[in-house]
């Protein structure tokens, strides 16, 4: 332990000594989700003048930058996410942040391959006594960030969790080429999303899919929350949780003792993910928590991994989807809302797993600005809609008004199996639809 505090003694610097090793021109690496350079990236928003064309990569930013706030006009920082979320897509709509497109568990690979960082600002917890620093609740693409780049800089936040693999999930003192000692503020937190009496209904019928000895992933929202309970409620017994994020939800399931990985084929007894975003709940519980196990993103979201555990049931969430069954979980039209993620990822794997389900759930409708009802089951996506899983992939698609299996069938199957859970209001339009588009059967009946 000496020679590691004697180490990390040579290696501390100011955030400000940090930030200046930023040229322009450079390509720096902002760390993930919850991990956010507090300290860097105020050091480096004090610098914008000085830089121009510094290309700044993050996934998920979870708070607005100070490199934004000193440079709104994007003359000296462009920001890129990998993932997306409610900061970026508000950056994006200014056009200060681009999306860059991946299937998640390709990212480790492609930066490995395609990315060189000049710099990485990376988030943890306070070194360990052996020289550790924990990552904490990210993992996904950290690891090869790292492997790319040219200069390392930890920042410490002493609220990050300490969260144990896995793999990939801390780095040693002697990888380290410097060290800032952070604000040490409290960690973003997500609260759970209010589920509603629809998200009740969508969840009532996925839960009639979801068998003793399953592996769950879950998302984030109101309908995992549904979700979370009802199965808290019920008799099932030995889930597994192998999932992209790792959310409160999952808290409340193992607690509950329908949690136990028995069954799991793979990361037995384990809760698997790669990320975790959610309250001081589910922080608290990750603290040194031998139950969970943190792994890169080419581990936890790769489709031949997701199909080892038998009984894979993984849901995730859709904007709309065309009478092809193709999903677009990303975008209104042109107007980008989120990344794939694990999406493709896990809709995949969860079909080659032996009795798995993957599920895309989405209610039948919503209100526009203007109050006025529309479908979200459609004839064709909108013009510029990003096609998230393509219909060859997709599985199952449930709504409120029933669940549906796609595979392996033709075009005009699809299209009576998905005009039967719209909402009965839009039925007849799509009806007409699907037959000026060639894909339905005039003798066909929807009840």
């Amino acid at each position: 332990m000496l020679v590691e505090k004697m180490e990390y003694s040579k290696k501390l610097i100011a955030a400000g000594e940090a930030a200046a090793m930023v040229k322009s021109g450079d390509h720096v690496f902002y760390g993930e989700f919850a991990l956010f350079p507090e300290a860097c990236d105020e050091a480096l928003a004090a610098r914008a003048r000085e830089l121009r064309g510094v290309d700044v990569r993050s996934v998920c930013y979870s708070q607005m930058p100070k490199i934004v706030e000193a440079d709104p006009e994007r003359r000296h920082f462009i920001l890129n996410d990998y993932h997306f979320g409610a900061v970026s897509r508000r950056l994006h709509d200014r056009n200060l942040c681009n999306y860059i497109p991946t299937a998640y568990h390709q990212g480790p690979r492609f930066i490995r391959k395609y990315v060189d960082f000049d710099v990485s600002f990376i988030t943890a917890g306070p070194m360990d006594p052996r020289g550790y620093f924990n990552y904490g609740l990210a993992n996904s693409v950290t690891g090869a960030a790292i492997d790319k780049s040219k200069r390392v800089v930890v920042e410490i936040n002493e609220n990050v969790p300490y969260c144990l693999g896995g793999n990939q999930e801390s780095i040693h003192i002697s990888r380290v080429d410097h060290v800032v000692e952070g604000k040490n503020r409290p960690l973003v937190q997500v609260p759970p999303q209010e589920p509603t009496e629809l998200n009740r209904r969508i969840a009532e019928l996925i839960m009639s899919e979801i068998q003793d000895g399953a592996t769950l992933q879950l998302g984030i929202g109101g309908l995992p929350n549904v979700i979370g309970q009802l199965i808290a409620d019920s008799d099932l017994k030995d889930l597994g949780i192998h999932t992209e994020m790792l959310v409160d939800s999952c808290v409340d399931l193992y607690n509950s003792g329908r949690i136990t990985g028995a069954r799991k084929f793979i990361d037995k007894y384990k809760m698997t993910y790669t990320f975790a975003m959610g309250t001081q709940k589910l922080y608290d519980f990750l603290h040194h928590n031998p139950t969970c196990a943190s792994y890169p993103v080419n581990y936890v979201n790769d489709p031949r991994v997701i199909a080892v555990n038998g009984g894979m049931v993984a849901v995730n969430n859709a904007i709309e989807v065309d009478l092809f069954g193709q999903v677009c979980s990303e975008s209104a039209g042109i107007h980008h809302k989120s990344g794939t993620g694990g999406q493709l990822d896990f809709i995949f794997g969860a079909f080659q797993s032996k009795g798995g389900k993957g599920i895309i759930s989405l209610a039948s409708t919503y209100r526009d600005h203007q109050g006025e009802l529309h479908s979200r089951i459609v004839p064709t996506l909108q013009p510029g809609s990003v096609v998230t899983v393509p219909r060859s992939i997709v599985q199952y698609v449930c709504t409120e008004y029933g669940m549906v299996q796609l595979k392996s069938k033709s075009t005009w199957e699809r299209a009576e199996l998905l005009i039967g859970i719209a909402h009965p209001d839009f039925r007849d339009e799509l009806v007409k639809r699907a037959d000026e588009m060639k894909i339905w059967v005039r003798s066909n009946r929807i009840e």
